[in-house]
């Protein structure tokens, strides 16, 4: 039984611990949620391998290091499995037996050349390999319907994997190795086997009729020996001679593809040159114009500062002004003559002093507003013209910078570079944009270096004129043949020596050969009759072990099925030539598969799967991984299913007591089962989240 299990940085995983129910376990979740990592988690601590593509894929992304720790009981003791692998592939390993309140190692490494091996320790204790494992208690997606689904010659063939019937075909093949290499022994000594002495027969007819007609080729390959010596040494004086001509070719062809890179690279050259010309001269046209005016402008702005100052002098002294007839004017309204006397000293006054008479003061303050209005108007249009004069200034200033920027101080220099733009255009006016082997003439007008080029090209031309390349070429090709071809008859001459006499040789010891050769194939004729009885997976010996195996497991799964509530209560195995059947039986009736119910078919299934994992001898560990059994499958077959489970993980004791690990993305079908130790897996950034349901 497995109790728990810890993965750290392991797949989808950041650090999860699961504990385990000893009847039934079931991790729901979506897809891609981490649930079938449990099983490799399982198979790596156990047995350091898994079903991933490689050990590195193994560790969490971001992480350094994988930790996986289980915890199982086997034959009464509790033990514990350790392994660990590192970004560089390192893996450590350790396993070790609950002691009291601890563990103690009892295995480390898997250094076999020292006769060190964890794994081995785990497949003592359990009683089982990785391979029997992944048969006897792990069903993969589909697999668990498949048993029943399958056809007749499909379940044969399932059959003889799980219970290793299969491996007969290793027996075979390991014949046709023993075989191979007795062949391979006989034919090392003698050159031959007895599948070839049909064969060596033909080669010794083969001999006789190589020394009669490689006599007759001798004679002649001396004669066309001496035509092709004499060929030889009057083409070498001919290329001799012409070779001068065709380095000078390559030299012509070297110079024109240098001629038309430079004239291209110098045309994209003056191209820039006079993009940057024709920029500098548009972003300098008029700044003259401008600049020149720059003094007129500042005294301009002078002038109108000054006389801005004066207005916003003469506004504000309005105002102030302003304020103090209105003060007076205040104080004049509580003046007042009452009978001609004065209200303060109540002596007889014929008038009022002009600065406190209201109508006098009223007049000062509407002329003074009056006056106010046309100097605020007057300081607004000051303050505007002072603007656009800055504008102005502001542009000159710009102006100024961008001449300075480029370098230029007067017109003169600008219609300089005007000019130098005109006579680069003008220079690669006529030339093509795309120039080509064919318009060297106009190439080299662009300046001196390509004039001079131009004419060494010319010059090279007069020289090799009247040479024909091609004559050249077929010269050399027909001196390269002519070589080709003397070698090949002094190889093909000393061939034919080597044959004739290598022949005669050859005849005298395969007289000798051909004789132990018929003695060697009765002998081999047996081997082939004992492969073909014995380790033939069709022959005698493997339908005795099928029908050993199909009788144990029909016990086995009848055992389960007497303890699950259907109507079924024996499973029959049985095979003919090339099919194994499945017939189940109630009472004495026999019913077909295909009229059972789906809860039926899956008891079924799970009693064969069972008693399948019975016959591989799993019982050491005792207990079975189902992922997705629901894929493929009905509502009816899953409910079905579930409650299969639930009464096979209720039978306590003996040989029938089984743990279950179930992987399902199907939460819902569990709502009403008995199955109580479900978790729930989920996706997240930072690895897996399992929670308890």
């Amino acid at each position: 039984m497995i109790h728990n299990i810890e993965l750290i940085d392991f797949l989808a995983h950041h650090d999860t611990k699961l504990d385990f129910n000893n009847d039934a376990t079931v991790f729901v979740g979506q897809n891609g949620a981490g649930k079938s990592s449990i099983i490799d988690a399982i198979t790596f601590s156990l047995f350091g391998t898994h079903m991933r593509k490689n050990n590195k894929s193994l560790i969490r992304r971001g992480a350094n290091k994988a930790l996986v720790k289980v915890e199982f009981s086997a034959n009464g003791k509790n033990y514990k499995t350790v392994r660990q692998i590192d970004a560089k592939g390192t893996l450590t390993a350790q396993f070790l037996e609950k002691s009291g309140d601890g563990f103690i190692p009892i295995a480390e490494g898997e250094r076999k050349q020292f006769g060190e091996s964890m794994t081995e320790e785990v497949e003592k204790v359990l009683g089982i390999n990785f391979e029997k494992l992944k048969i006897a208690s792990i069903v993969q997606q589909g697999e668990l319907s498949s048993i029943i689904k399958a056809k007749p010659k499909e379940f044969k063939e399932l059959l003889n994997t799980i219970i290793g019937i299969d491996r007969l075909d290793i027996a075979v093949e390991s014949m046709k190795e023993v075989l191979k290499e007795f062949r391979k022994n006989v034919q090392n000594k003698h050159g031959f086997d007895d599948t070839q002495i049909e064969l060596l027969e033909n080669k010794m007819n083969e001999f006789e009729n190589e020394i009669t007609n490689s006599k007759p080729m001798i004679k002649k390959l001396e004669e066309e020996k001496k035509i092709r010596e004499s060929n030889i040494i009057q083409i070498e004086k001919e290329i001799e001679s012409d070779s001068v001509k065709e380095i000078q070719l390559r030299e012509l062809r070297d110079q024109k593809e240098e001629l038309v890179s430079y004239a291209k690279d110098t045309i994209k050259k003056i191209q820039r040159e006079v993009m940057e010309e024709e920029r500098k001269v548009n972003e300098c046209k008029g700044c003259f114009s401008i600049v020149n005016k720059k003094e007129e402008i500042e005294k301009e702005l002078s002038i109108l500062s000054k006389e801005l100052q004066t207005v916003s002098k003469e506004l504000d002294e309005a105002e102030k002004k302003k304020i103090r007839f209105e003060e007076q004017e205040e104080f004049a309204n509580r003046l007042e003559l009452k009978d001609g006397k004065c209200p303060v000293c109540d002596s007889k006054v014929d008038h009022l002093n002009p600065l406190f008479q209201r109508e006098h003061l009223e007049e000062e303050i509407r002329t003074l507003d009056e006056k106010i209005l046309q100097l605020e108007e007057k300081q607004r249009k000051l303050e505007k013209s002072i603007e656009e004069i800055n504008d102005k200034l502001r542009e000159a200033e710009n102006a100024d910078v961008k001449l300075k920027t480029h370098n230029i101080s007067t017109e003169n220099e600008l219609e300089e570079i005007a000019n130098t733009i005109k006579e680069k255009v003008k220079r690669i006016k006529d030339i093509p944009i795309t120039i080509n082997s064919g318009q060297l003439l106009e190439a080299s007008s662009i300046d001196s270096h390509a004039k001079m080029k131009y004419e060494k090209i010319l010059q090279i031309e007069k020289t090799t004129s009247g040479f024909n390349q091609e004559e050249f070429l077929a010269k050399k090709r027909d001196l390269t043949q002519n070589r080709d071809r003397l070698r090949q008859i002094d190889q093909e001459y000393g061939a034919t020596s080597n044959r004739i006499e290598n022949a005669k040789q050859q005849l005298e010891k395969n007289k000798v050969v051909l004789d132990e050769l018929h003695k060697i194939r009765k002998y081999v004729l047996e081997l082939e009759n004992i492969q073909k009885n014995v380790y033939s997976i069709d022959g005698p010996v493997a339908k005795s072990l099928r029908s050993w195996a199909l009788e144990i497991i029909s016990e086995k799964a009848s055992e389960y099925l007497e303890k699950l509530n259907t109507k079924i209560q024996r499973i029959s195995l049985s095979q003919k030539t090339r099919d194994v059947n499945i017939t189940c039986y109630s009472r004495a009736t026999m019913l077909e598969l295909e009229s059972l119910s789906g809860g039926e078919q899956v008891s079924i299934a799970l009693s064969l799967r069972l008693g399948m994992a019975h016959l591989l001898g799993s019982s050491n560990l005792n207990f079975m991984i189902l992922d997705e059994p629901t894929t493929h499958l009905d509502s009816e077959r899953r409910k079905s299913l579930v409650g299969v489970l639930s009464q096979l993980a209720d039978i306590r004791g003996g040989e029938s007591s089984m743990q279950f690990i179930i992987i399902s993305h199907d939460a819902e079908i569990f709502e009403d089962s008995s199955v109580e130790n479900i978790y729930k897996f989920e996706s997240a950034i930072n690895g897996t989240i399992v929670n308890p349901l």
